[in-house]
């Protein structure tokens, strides 16, 4: 969208939201919400009646180096869980109004269920500490499938997407992907899952030395290529794949969020369409989220990922969104508007 239409919609629907009946601006950031997805969708108001959240799968050969208290089969456990519905994921999707896909991406299992959104690039990627994580032709399929997902979703009629995540160790390679991008590995490297502090001093030993071993980077894709996950890169692609589509995405805790922000290093326009969930309780989650200017809408204090700060999210971004669509204007209710920016 050119600049000047963009100005034009803000302008229509700043006008919009000051004509509810309603002082100006005291419905806060729910009309921001709402402002933003008509930016997002060039339309005034906007509308949200179809979401989705993709829950995308992966495992890692990370796994092996011993930096996580799960071992790998609970990745296909879980991914199971997601489609029988027994999952946080689904409870709060369901509640929240979201239909929950489950995408293999490169579990290291394989499953014969319709249910689940077949992306598998590999069982598993290599592990990083002792090679790179995965090939050039697997990054590009994950990229390339990412797309092909985001694609399906604008056809399939979605307004409002939303990330979420399933894979053991994938915070060790989220957080070896951005760390070797240039953020500071204190204020990244973290517990995720809840590990001691004695396995925490491990997994940020490994995470440095791999970094080392594979430096230098020539850009986020090399990055991702030698560290990263295939269920993170297939995400960057899928956020990549949103670009002028006018669809929103919805992004999740800590490891969707390093997928976003390697989409971000290669395009920083797609903070344009992106909203921040929540605040993650893995505290590197935050610095990426400001790093791409985002601002998560609740913060609590959860750490679970599948999707579920995401789906959250989401439901206030939808408030926002029905109070601009729903709410009267001070003409069609027969009330004066006083012009008042505090109170009638």
């Amino acid at each position: 969208m050119s600049s000047n239409s963009n100005n034009e919609i803000q302008e229509k629907m700043q006008n919009h939201l000051d004509n509810l009946t309603k002082p100006v601006g005291s419905l806060g950031k729910l009309e921001e919400y709402a402002m933003k997805m008509a930016r997002i969708q060039n339309k005034v108001p906007p509308i949200i009646e179809k979401k989705a959240v993709y829950v995308i799968a992966g495992d890692h050969g990370i796994n092996t180096s011993g930096v996580s208290m799960f071992p790998s089969e609970v990745t296909p456990q879980m991914v199971m869980n997601f489609v029988s519905g027994g999952a946080g994921i689904n409870v709060l999707a369901n509640h929240c109004g979201f239909e929950v896909k489950a995408v293999d991406a490169g579990v290291a299992a394989d499953f014969d269920n319709p249910g689940i959104i077949d992306c598998k690039v590999a069982k598993g990627t290599k592990n990083f500490h002792e090679e790179e994580a995965m090939s050039d032709s697997e990054l590009e399929k994950c990229l390339e499938n990412g797309k092909r997902l985001a694609k399906s979703a604008v056809a399939d009629g979605y307004q409002l997407t939303a990330l979420g995540d399933m894979g053991i160790s994938n915070t060790s390679s989220a957080a070896a992907m951005v760390v070797a991008a240039g953020l500071e590995a204190d204020s990244i490297i973290d517990k995720g899952t809840g590990i001691s502090d004695e396995l925490l001093e491990k997994k940020r030993r490994i995470i440095l030395e791999s970094i080392l071993k594979h430096a230098p980077y020539s850009g986020p894709m090399d990055i991702m290529r030698k560290l990263g996950g295939f269920e993170l890169c297939t995400m960057a692609g899928f956020i990549l794949g949103l670009k002028g589509r006018g669809v929103a995405c919805m992004i999740d805790g800590f490891p969707v969020t390093s997928g976003a922000y390697m989409a971000w290093l290669i395009d920083p326009s797609v903070s344009d369409y992106l909203f921040a969930g929540h605040k993650s309780k893995v505290k590197g989650h935050k610095v990426m989220l400001d790093a791409m200017g985002l601002e998560p809408i609740v913060d609590f204090n959860m750490r679970l990922g599948e999707g579920t700060g995401a789906v959250i999210g989401g439901f206030m971004v939808e408030l926002g969104v029905r109070i601009s669509r729903e709410m009267a204007s001070f003409a069609s209710a027969g009330v004066t508007n006083v012009d008042n920016e505090e109170a009638y």
